[in-house]
């Protein structure tokens, strides 16, 4: 799996910009993932705060992650367009039917693919060697260009979740 996914980021976006990651609860098919990208696009093309234009950006990575980009520095992102970005996510929710607020559903990097396991069963999961410190862990709490691109895909011992668990064996 190519985890190079930092190359597709705007590159004059200031590295404070501000950042919403949004985990789908399943991958989106190829066709789901195209139309993703053309609402997401059309989306910041027309993302407005106080009237004024948002310099803003949208992905979806791995056909499972939602990423919003506004750059402040160009322009500030209000409460109001906030909400009508939250309101795109609830949209793209319902016509796709997937779930995308879920913050209880841990991703992960195992075997080459994402694998989502609910935070309820991470205590099993280490104890049983399916996930240790080395497993790779998207940090969907990153707030800035500058976190996406450095704190985004990490190790679960690098993380929040190591003060969590305890992992079964020694761990690198």
């Amino acid at each position: 799996m190519n985890l190079d996914y930092q190359y597709l980021l705007e590159g004059n976006f200031h590295p404070e910009s501000r950042v919403w990651v949004y985990q789908s609860s399943r991958l989106f098919s190829l066709n789901e993932a195209f139309e993703v990208e053309d609402i997401l696009k059309q989306f910041t093309g027309s993302w407005l705060s106080h009237g004024t234009p948002v310099k803003g950006a949208a992905y979806l990575f791995f056909g499972q992650f939602i990423v919003l980009m506004a750059d402040e520095t160009a322009s500030g992102v209000s409460g109001c367009s906030t909400d009508t970005s939250v309101r795109l996510i609830k949209d793209i929710e319902q016509r796709f039917d997937v779930t995308l607020f879920d913050r209880l559903s841990l991703a992960f990097i195992v075997k080459d693919k994402v694998e989502l396991l609910p935070l309820s069963q991470l205590p099993y999961a280490a104890e049983n060697g399916f996930v240790n410190g080395d497993t790779l862990y998207f940090n969907n709490l990153v707030q800035t260009k500058a976190e996406l691109e450095s704190n985004w895909i990490i190790p679960v011992k690098n993380s929040w979740l190591a003060r969590k668990i305890e992992f079964s064996g020694p761990v690198s």
